[in-house]
């Protein structure tokens, strides 16, 4: 399947202004809402769009459809439409997006590891 990156992402590819894979790694899973996309398409099995949009309390459709573009766009997630009389449209990870499934269990690992942490300086920083 060919697929370009998104256009920003090409564009600093291109002009060599990424300074390391690093960065390229975060621009591609960076955005509020893509790494758990990620998580749920990696963990579950293809997801339909109003199942993805019922994982996030007060997304709006705009903000998610845009996450959604951005990673069908640098070959995360592919999107397929069912054609019926009420179309069903279902997005699932491309083999590109299931290598990026170790590096989101590793972040979700720390937040589990570190969550107290924060919680507990917060209670000592209201206090």
């Amino acid at each position: 399947m060919a697929f370009s990156l998104r256009d920003d992402l090409g564009a600093k590819i291109s002009a060599g202004e990424l300074h390391c894979e690093k960065e390229l790694t975060m621009s591609i899973i960076s955005g509020k809402y893509k790494v758990v996309v990620i998580w749920h398409l990696g963990h579950e099995r293809p997801l339909r769009y109003a199942e993805l949009h019922r994982l996030f309390k007060d997304i709006s459709d705009r903000i998610l459809t845009k996450q959604l573009r951005e990673l069908e766009q640098d070959g995360v997630v592919a999107r397929t439409v069912y054609a019926g009389s009420r179309p069903k449209v279902e997005y699932r990870l491309t083999e590109l997006g299931m290598s990026l499934v170790s590096i989101v269990d590793a972040i979700y690992a720390w937040g589990c590891q570190h969550l107290d942490f924060y919680l507990q300086r917060d209670k000592v920083q209201a206090a």
